[in-house]
């Protein structure tokens, strides 16, 4: 067989003239290549830096551990992070349904780390941490709208605030399952909506992606990863002495027992 060579500036591509005079094998072989060339042009460019390689080879895991936090009393810097991470991922092809479970079990957990400080600490805990009006408002729908007051904070981003119901729920002694069944599934409606936003924009998303991190992304991740340790470090800590002045005191004087809520 002779091989013909099309002229430069021509389309890369046999033509369907080219392939008809060939031998089966042939034409076969270079429909192969030709696809093959096709496939690995459509996809998105592989990062050399190593953080980026553990962002996406470790990241569909990390999501549970970011989920978890961001779900917590520990506040994170980046609000929204795990709804940025989902998009991403689910715009770079990684399982969504996955990253939806994983997202989820680790939101049920802080969330439900959270219900129990707020168990423990009681309205007094709160009280503390939030100006009276706001403290107000949330104790009012918390009382008289349980479940809402959980489930839309809970489904809505950013600012929103969640972690201030979250506690109100557990100190006005809202029923431990059903705060766990509405917490759960309206976090699990928002994962999904995230990765449904990456999977349908996943073009547009890939194409801003690198764009933006061809040459930042080990600089981004860096300071992600370092800020969030450092929140969780000073969360904890703030948790352990906040626990400790709440000890004393209980031991002191009596807790205050508030109102049990009704849930509809």
């Amino acid at each position: 067989m002779k091989y013909r060579y099309l002229a430069p500036g021509r389309n890369f591509f046999p033509s369907i003239a080219v392939i008809s005079n060939m031998k089966p094998t042939a034409a076969i072989t270079h429909k192969s290549i030709s696809a093959a060339v096709l496939r690995v042009s459509l996809q998105p460019p592989r990062h050399s830096g190593k953080l980026v390689h553990i962002l996406f080879g470790f990241g569909i895991f990390s999501i549970f551990l970011i989920s978890l936090v961001d779900s917590s009393i520990v506040p994170l810097p980046l609000p929204g992070i795990t709804d940025i991470m989902i998009i991403v991922m689910a715009a770079h092809h990684q399982n969504w349904l996955l990253l939806i479970l994983l997202a989820t079990a680790g939101s049920a957990l802080g969330g439900y780390s959270c219900y129990q400080v707020g168990k423990r600490g009681g309205m007094a805990f709160i009280e503390k941490r939030t100006p009276p009006r706001i403290f107000k408002l949330v104790t009012e729908w918390v009382e008289r709208h349980a479940i809402l007051a959980v489930a839309l904070p809970a489904i809505l981003p950013p600012p929103m605030p969640l972690t201030v119901f979250v506690l109100a729920a557990g100190a006005l002694k809202m029923p431990r399952n059903k705060f766990l069944v509405t917490f759960t599934i309206s976090r699990a409606v928002r994962h999904a909506i995230a990765a449904w936003l990456g999977i349908q924009y996943g073009r547009h998303i890939l194409q801003l992606w690198n764009h933006f991190s061809a040459r930042w992304a080990n600089t981004i991740l860096v300071i992600i990863w370092t800020t969030v340790t450092i929140s969780v470090v000073i969360g904890l800590w703030n948790l352990y002495k906040t626990s400790r002045t709440l000890a004393a005191s209980s031991s002191s004087q009596p807790a205050e027992q508030p109102t049990a809520v009704s849930v509809p």
